[in-house]
């Protein structure tokens, strides 16, 4: 009770993968030298091979909002007529973005806790034939709602629009087939299932996405993927790069490599199955039942109780940090994450805490009820016998 480890349980950012920590003391290296372009020549290979494309991957020094940004201003034309598909507060973000830059943006607005259809994504581009975009959330961390892609891909490639996917949490959490479902522009985030500091993002190209970019007329300098693309196919980056977090990502993608991505999608989907069963075995509410994703768990509060007080709990006894509900959510829900550098030694723990953060809140709890619900996922999937 006396030591008390600070823990990152929060969907960004992660826990860091220790190896990516020691790789970064080397980062004394100049930018423009040989050895630096071997370094970043092979992160873009690895991270081609971990995403899983044959479509160019750039990296940018930025958080993921900037690569977010860049699909916007370099991809499409003032006035041109998009559909916005969102359902919470990062799905706000790409409305906003598309209004800064005066794209046409055509809301398609599902409540929080829910998702867009991909009827509803079908239906609006039949009746607006001229959209030359659709912009969404893989994952909605906000709620911890989860996007049907793989529909919504198949109907998108139809059409002459390109399909452009904040993927920043579901990359790692979430089966993305790029170049299957026709992904044009998928977007990535370092401090995620990438398990390193914030300050890298990376985004995925489709020929179809450069082609649409060739009539852009929207204003950009620093973000220009045209330039990027030059200089990355030299090894270079266009302006000078985060040489440490490069060090970074090229150990921890060495990693991810080593235990396959199809694998690092599996454990969150096997933290947040066992998540789930233990919220609910305990009497909460999951906040997103319906599409539940598999980069956080989102849980409603006991009723009546703020869920301030619940993460406040993790932070003062066990030195835990989770996240509350956004915007109008907040103190209504609080977040678990399960991206990135998560086991289940963390979720044993982190059930266990919320049993004794609850019943000092007064909530009737059985101790260990939420654990053994946990515990049996685990069992069941390690085919332990019970």
């Amino acid at each position: 009770m006396h030591i008390r480890k600070q823990r990152l349980l929060t969907p960004g950012p992660t826990p860091l993968y220790p190896p990516a920590l020691h790789a970064m003391m080397a980062s004394d290296i100049h930018h423009r030298t040989e050895d630096f372009r071997k370094l970043y020549g092979e992160t873009l290979a690895d991270l081609k091979q971990v995403l899983g494309t044959s479509n160019d991957v750039l990296i940018l020094v930025a958080s993921g909002t900037g690569a977010m940004e860049a699909s916007v201003s370099n991809l499409f034309s003032r006035g041109e007529k998009v559909v916005v598909c969102y359902a919470g507060k990062f799905g706000e973000r790409w409305l906003e973005m598309t209004k800064a830059f005066g794209l046409n943006a055509i809301p398609l607005k599902a409540e929080y806790g829910d998702v867009v259809t991909p009827q509803r994504l079908e239906a609006a581009l039949e009746a607006e034939p001229d959209v030359k975009g659709v912009f969404i959330q893989a994952s909605e961390t906000s709620t911890g709602a989860a996007h049907d892609i793989q529909a919504m891909g198949r109907i998108v490639a139809k059409t002459s629009a390109i399909f452009v996917i904040d993927a920043i949490t579901g990359l790692g959490t979430m089966p993305l087939d790029i170049d299957g479902w026709g992904l044009d522009v998928v977007i990535g985030g370092s401090q995620k299932a990438f398990m390193i500091p914030p300050g890298l993002a990376f985004l995925s190209v489709s020929a179809k996405a450069w082609k649409k970019g060739e009539t852009s007329d929207l204003p950009h300098y620093y973000f220009d993927l045209k330039k990027e693309k030059k200089n990355a196919d030299k090894g270079e980056s266009a302006y000078t790069p985060s040489t440490s977090l490069i060090l970074a990502l090229n150990a921890a993608l060495k990693y991810i490599k080593s235990v396959g991505m199809d694998k690092l999608v599996a454990n969150a989907q096997l933290l947040a199955k066992a998540t789930r069963a233990a919220v609910t075995e305990l009497g909460l509410e999951l906040f997103s039942p319906g599409s539940p994703a598999a980069s956080v768990t989102a849980v409603k509060a006991p009723p009546g109780m703020d869920s301030g007080l619940i993460v406040k709990g993790f932070r003062t006894r066990f030195g835990a940090i989770i996240a509350n509900g956004q915007g109008s959510m907040k103190g209504q829900i609080f977040r678990v994450a399960h991206l990135g550098y998560f086991d289940f030694a963390d979720v044993f723990a982190i059930v266990a805490a919320l049993e004794i953060i609850l019943a000092a809140e007064g909530v009737p709890v059985k101790f260990g009820a939420g654990v053994a619900a946990a515990q049996r996922v685990y069992a069941e999937a390690a085919g332990v016998a019970r």
